[in-house]
């Protein structure tokens, strides 16, 4: 889901980025090939001869895990999950086939990278890159060791050099010619290719609005990919159970989520994870009604909607100091009552896109309301 809040991307008050600079460093000297890659490791085969029993039985009105004299056994009740746990993915319109659980693994990006450790796979886990910061204390002693490959995105060269069987990025952007590799050539040379939910943008896949149902959704089909699919249920248990336990602020307050930008701001709109996170924290969005994920308006618009409290992303190339610091030296949003009440709330930047620090993020907000003037 790109933003132009993060480094290497060009954007509202950044400068453009050229391709080079999104190419990283061949990979880690220290973590050589076991092998030469061959051009095709394995074949991306089509629906598992289990599932289409199962559906053609289905269709007959016979229940595919029964036997003919009774209830289904534990061995008939496990093939049809294993048949459903096998069946392809679409995922942002390419089809993704769960033929064994991914064992060699790179991750971009932070949100599938922490997801990959909340499953319990960070030993599969073979090199991460792009990551938007430190991890959570609760994930650092998995996450300890994993190879970074890459403050920015790695080329496609040293991608393959490590042999993975699943790259899972946070954003479609992430698999081009100027990253990782284009989708359909790497499954090709037999290496799955997977991206967040969440980040799909073409219409019909992109989540419109994002709802905490469809972040948990992905982390139920992450857990397919790498065979942690009970691993996957817990924390989705435990995630709802969390949310639910929130109380929203009932102030009805009004807010502006301000990503970054300098000229113009860089918003959360009305239908991706700001929003979400916002309105399940009790806040009423500025720019709710924008038909996106983030937009870009102007300093005239957020001073004319006078928000009651500013969420701020805070990022390691962004900080929110730098950007309270922003709003006061300039002279349209210096008077906002926000900005000379310091009614401001902050986000971490990988808490601000679909994740596991979502519902995190949202007891933060309610917390941080509760102390506000």
């Amino acid at each position: 889901m790109p933003r132009p809040d993060w480094p290497g991307r060009s954007g509202p008050g950044l400068g453009r980025a050229s391709a080079l600079e999104m190419r990283a460093a061949p990979a880690l000297r220290t973590i050589p090939s076991r092998r030469t890659m061959s051009p095709i490791r394995r074949a991306v085969i089509g629906v598992a001869p289990a599932l289409l029993l199962v559906v053609a039985l289905a269709g007959c009105g016979i229940d595919p895990a029964a036997p003919a004299g009774g209830n289904a056994g534990p061995a008939a009740a496990d093939g049809a999950a294993d048949a459903i746990a096998s069946a392809p993915i679409d995922n942002c319109g390419t089809e993704v086939t769960v033929e064994h659980p991914a064992q060699r693994i790179i991750a971009i990006k932070s949100s599938p990278l922490e997801l990959l450790l909340a499953l319990g796979a960070g030993d599969r886990i073979i090199g991460s890159a792009f990551s938007d910061g430190p991890l959570p204390a609760d994930l650092a002693d998995e996450g300890e060791g994993i190879p970074v490959l890459s403050d920015k995105l790695p080329s496609r060269e040293s991608v393959l050099a490590l042999e993975p069987d699943l790259v899972f990025a946070g954003w479609e952007s992430n698999f081009s010619t100027e990253g990782v590799g284009e989708r359909d050539e790497l499954q090709r040379l037999g290496v799955t290719t997977y991206v967040a939910p969440a980040a799909c943008k073409a219409a019909g896949y992109m989540p419109d609005p994002l709802t905490f149902d469809a972040v948990f959704a992905g982390f139920e089909e992450a857990g397919r990919l790498v065979g942690e699919r009970d691993a996957a249920a817990d924390l989705v248990a435990r995630q709802r159970a969390q949310l639910a336990d929130i109380a929203p602020d009932t102030r009805d307050l009004t807010a502006v989520w301000y990503s970054s930008g300098t000229d113009q701001p860089y918003v959360g709109a009305g239908i991706g994870a700001p929003e979400m996170i916002m309105s399940a924290a009790g806040l009423s969005n500025v720019f709710a009604d924008v038909h996106d994920t983030w937009t870009s308006t102007s300093w005239e618009l957020v001073a004319a909607a006078n928000p009651d409290v500013i969420v701020l992303v805070d990022a390691a190339w962004n900080t929110a100091e730098s950007k309270i610091e922003r709003l006061r030296s300039n002279p349209i949003t210096a008077q906002l009552d926000a900005v000379r009440e310091k009614r401001f709330l902050i986000v971490d930047f990988p808490a601000t896109e679909a994740g596991i620090r979502n519902v995190d993020a949202v007891a933060a907000l309610v917390d941080d309301l509760a102390e506000l003037p």
